[in-house]
Parts: C-alpha cells; sequence; structure tokens
C-alpha cells in the first residue's frame, strides 16, 4: 500500500480519462475474469465492488507489458508510474502474479493473491474502491504463454 502525498493531473491524461470508454469495452477477457474473480471474493467478504479506472488500467497495463518485454517480475516505483498517468488516491496498492495454464486463470491468480498477507490486505482493503487490471500474455523467463497479472489498486 502507498500513500500520495499531493496531485499533478496532466491536461493530457485529463481528457484521455474524461473520454474513456465504457467499462466493459475497456478490458480484455482475461482482464474482466480476473476483476470478477475480485468481486467475487470481495463480495463474499462484505465489500463494496471494485470499478475500473482509467488511468489506473493504463498504468496497470504499461507495466505487465514492460514486465513481459523487459522479462522481470517487480513492483518498481509504484508511486511514480502510478502517478503519472494521472491517477487519484490518495492510497495506492499493487498485485503482480504470473502463471501459465491452469495456474494462470482468474482463480488461481486470485487465490494466490489471497494466501499472500500483503496480497490479501489490498485485495480486502475497504477503502479501494477503483482497480486497473491487466492480464497480457507472452514470453517470460523463456517460457511461452506465460500470463502477466497486474492489478494497481485506489481509494482510501
Amino acid at each position: 500500500m502507498f500513500r500520495r502525498g499531493h496531485s499533478l493531473v496532466g491536461v493530457v491524461l485529463l481528457a484521455l480519462a474524461l473520454a474513456a470508454p465504457a467499462q466493459s469495452s475497456l478490458l480484455t477477457r482475461p482482464e474482466r475474469s480476473v476483476l470478477a474473480e475480485l468481486n467475487r471474493v470481495r463480495g463474499a467478504h462484505g465489500l463494496a465492488q471494485l470499478r475500473v479506472d482509467y488511468r489506473l488500467q493504463l498504468a496497470a497495463r504499461a507495466h505487465a507489458t514492460d514486465m513481459l518485454r523487459r522479462d522481470y517480475f517487480a513492483h518498481g516505483p509504484v508511486m511514480s508510474r502510478i502517478l503519472g498517468f494521472g491517477a487519484a488516491g490518495p492510497v495506492f496498492g499493487e498485485n503482480l502474479a504470473w502463471g501459465t495454464g491452469r495456474r494462470a486463470g482468474a482463480g488461481a491468480i486470485v487465490a494466490g493473491w489471497l494466501a499472500s498477507p500483503g496480497h490479501r490486505a489490498n485485495l480486502l482493503r475497504s477503502g479501494f474502491r477503483r482497480i486497473g487490471v491487466a492480464a497480457p500474455t507472452g514470453t517470460f523467463r523463456g517460457i511461452a504463454g506465460v500470463r502477466m497479472v497486474t492489478a494497481d489498486f485506489a481509494g482510501r
């Protein structure tokens, strides 16, 4: 979890956010599956569903794609990356995962996060109401067909 100290929203990013497409058309099928599983789990814990935030979506996709392209797996500078896309907090969190085959499915990804205290805390934080979720597939560590998942959360 990361706390934001100030707001810097660029005019271009703000214009892009205002012109964002409808939530359903914003996500790929794997991204919709991860979001649905996250919201299923949150609902089972009496928490509000997460809604897609266009700026968080851009940040998550940029990070997941970069990890595949450059063959690494790490959070890196989460705050500066998310704020660079104009996202509003004041609190942020990020969960990462990767897998192949059955381990690349939404259920397996979310189950892995639930088994990790820090990831579970992000997933079940009541103040988090917005998300960007990316789930591209590519080659990672020489393995083809890897799904790389980034979930960027924001709220209070």
